[in-house]
């Protein structure tokens, strides 16, 4: 019979990251600065989200942004445009941010009188979802071109979110999803989950969106 010990080596790390994600939204708030985890799936339309949630909030409250990819600087450059302090994060092909990875974002960011850091995370809807990286409140965006039953698939991530963006509902006639069906299971996965479509290219929703994000603000860092 063979003698040797079994390590749970993920729940180990799942619980110092939990630690350390606790320890980091403590300072956030010591320094009155709130954290947004953005993510979504490639191709969701996050970018355009986030610059336009930029140019609604920038004139009442200083913004930061750290852009989070495997590589290249692409939503840097665009993000940049809107001309907030923003940073490129790149992962070295790990497909999301832990607490450790972010605070070392944020610390290159520099938050000294930042009241809204946001993390635009790995595009995916699955490593991203199963990391606590300190932020205040996680959002997640879901395109229409995406389907409905991305609740059924993706479970953790609609659960651990505080906001669901559904987005391109100007384009939802042309495909076969179902936003009463995709609010339902949602809703079933988390009851407490704000849900809010919107049309990032048009702007419908958006001003729902960015007055929720602002009073979050608000109430953080009084």
């Amino acid at each position: 019979m063979s003698s040797f010990k079994i390590l749970e080596i993920k729940k180990s790390i799942f619980e110092n990251n939990d630690k350390q994600a606790d320890e980091l939204r403590q300072e956030l708030k010591g320094k009155k600065t709130f954290l947004l985890n953005l993510m979504s799936s490639p191709g969701s339309g996050k970018t355009t989200t986030l610059k336009n949630t930029i140019l609604a909030l920038k004139d009442k409250i200083n913004i930061g942004v750290m852009e989070a990819d495997i590589d290249s600087a692409v939503d840097a450059v665009t993000i940049s445009e809107t001309g907030v302090k923003v940073i490129q994060l790149h992962t070295g092909g790990m497909c999301h941010l832990d607490a450790s990875m972010t605070k070392q974002g944020l610390e290159g960011l520099g938050i000294e009188n930042i009241d809204l850091a946001i993390l635009e995370n790995i595009g995916n809807l699955v490593c991203p979802a199963e990391f606590d990286t300190g932020a205040v409140k996680n959002a997640m965006i879901l395109s229409v071109p995406e389907g409905d039953d991305k609740p059924l698939k993706y479970p953790l991530m609609f659960t651990i979110c505080d906001v669901l963006l559904i987005n391109k509902i100007d384009v939802m006639e042309y495909f076969d999803f179902d936003i009463n069906k995709c609010i339902e299971r949602a809703k079933k996965l988390n009851p407490n989950i704000k849900i809010i479509p919107i049309s990032a290219k048009f702007g419908d929703g958006l001003e729902e969106w960015t007055n929720w994000l602002y009073q979050e603000v608000q109430k953080w860092i009084k």
